[in-house]
């Protein structure tokens, strides 16, 4: 998978994309990450990729031409199956929507600023708008990296353990059931009994009712 992000801050990417999960993707060769800063793509001499809305109000709007100039230059090369933009009113992400993704080979992602971008990029360019929440960010760089998170640990070959991913929250809907590891005993506060038994079908029953009793308690719209 190749992900191009276009952005004002690229250098806001370089923590998250440079450990952990993504960094093993990254040396594996099974992703492609490459941020564009859009003032690389400006026309004016200040570099500038902003300015105020016909609308009046307070804050600037990101322009159409250096957003397109980028785009546009990106699409000569190769094909793209989506072309993102993150945004609060977008399609709020959830695991199916990251299970999609994941399965794509070349996707664009924009990051907005200010008071977001220029309607027509929106109309023009973006096939797809992507939310991680009914809540405003200062720009769409964080939500870029969390969405990238969320669809690369998905791709064959990324986990240790592939089978790790299926068994993830919200994979069937149902919210993941407890876990524990050593020691057994706590300060008295022991693991359960069933789960030190050896029992395979028992365990699997016990794991399936406490996610049932999880999701009903704490996400009951899910089910």
């Amino acid at each position: 998978m190749r992900i191009d992000i276009l952005t004002i801050f690229p250098e806001m990417f370089e923590s998250p994309f440079n450990h952990s999960i993504i960094r093993r993707a990254k040396q594996k060769g099974i992703v492609e990450i490459f941020t564009h800063n859009i003032r690389d793509y400006s026309q004016n001499k200040q570099k500038s990729v902003d300015d105020y809305a016909f609308s009046g109000g307070a804050g600037m709007v990101m322009m159409i031409e250096p957003i397109a100039l980028c785009i546009d230059k990106l699409k000569s090369e190769r094909t793209y199956n989506e072309i993102i933009y993150m945004s609060p009113d977008g399609h709020l992400l959830d695991q199916k929507t990251a299970n999609h993704f994941s399965t794509f080979e070349n996707i664009i992602i924009l990051c907005g600023h200010y008071k977001g971008v220029d309607e027509r990029v929106r109309e023009i360019y973006i096939t797809k708008e992507i939310s991680i929440g009914d809540y405003v960010l200062s720009g769409g760089e964080l939500g870029a990296a969390v969405f990238c998170d969320a669809i690369i640990r998905l791709i064959p070959g990324v986990l240790n353990d592939e089978t790790s991913a299926l068994s993830d929250s919200f994979q069937d809907n149902l919210i993941s059931p407890p876990v524990y590891t050593r020691p057994a005993d706590y300060k008295g506060h022991k693991v359960p009994e069933i789960l030190l038994s050896g029992n395979e079908k028992l365990i699997k029953q016990w794991l399936m009712e406490k996610s049932l009793e999880r999701t009903k308690e704490r996400r009951p719209g899910l089910l």
